[in-house]
């Protein structure tokens, strides 16, 4: 029996999609960036323009994960061309993962997870990757607990900011 309720994101729920993207992704990296690089990064990519022509993508998904009515994280995925980097038609990449502080260590970052499982294993691709930033320790242990193991680096741009993420992969 799950814990909390996912549903997928459609283009009528972008400001709900907005307001938890924003919320965790500032939660989550403010206290190791600069006020200037998380409002470019807040304003460009989480803006409302940015994350309708996201959901329009048909290769890219997204689900808010609920507690009750309340909105307590989100997932992107991207299939084929909307991958980020590697672009394998066999492969499923989760670009966003974000669980608000206040839910961590409480099983839906693990439930967004088992729906990426659940989701590759539908389109039956045969493997799963990330980007994870090199100074989130958290998160790539929550990954290499459940299996992925890094497998290359790429730059993440914050604002001014190069920034160093360990790509990571699960064969399912």
């Amino acid at each position: 029996m799950s814990l909390f309720v996912i549903d997928e994101v459609h283009l009528n729920q972008v400001e709900q999609l907005q307001s938890i993207s924003r919320e965790t992704f500032y939660e989550t990296y403010c206290s190791m960036n600069t006020k200037e690089n998380m409002d470019k990064y807040l304003n460009e990519n989480l803006s409302i323009s940015t994350l309708e022509k996201e959901l329009k993508n048909p290769n890219s998904l997204f689900f808010i994960i609920r507690d009750l009515d309340k909105n307590i994280g989100y997932l992107k995925l991207n299939m084929g061309p909307a991958q980020t980097d590697i672009k394998d038609a066999n492969a499923l990449e989760i670009e966003r993962i974000y669980v608000i502080k206040e839910y961590q260590g409480k099983k839906a970052g693990k439930q967004l997870y088992e729906k990426t499982i659940q989701v590759a294993k539908e389109k039956m691709l045969k493997y799963i990757w990330l980007g994870v930033w090199q100074e989130n320790p958290k998160a790539i242990q929550f990954y290499t607990k459940n299996g992925f193991e890094i497998f290359d680096q790429h730059v993440f741009k914050l604002g001014d900011e190069d920034q160093t993420d360990y790509l990571m992969r699960l064969f399912i």
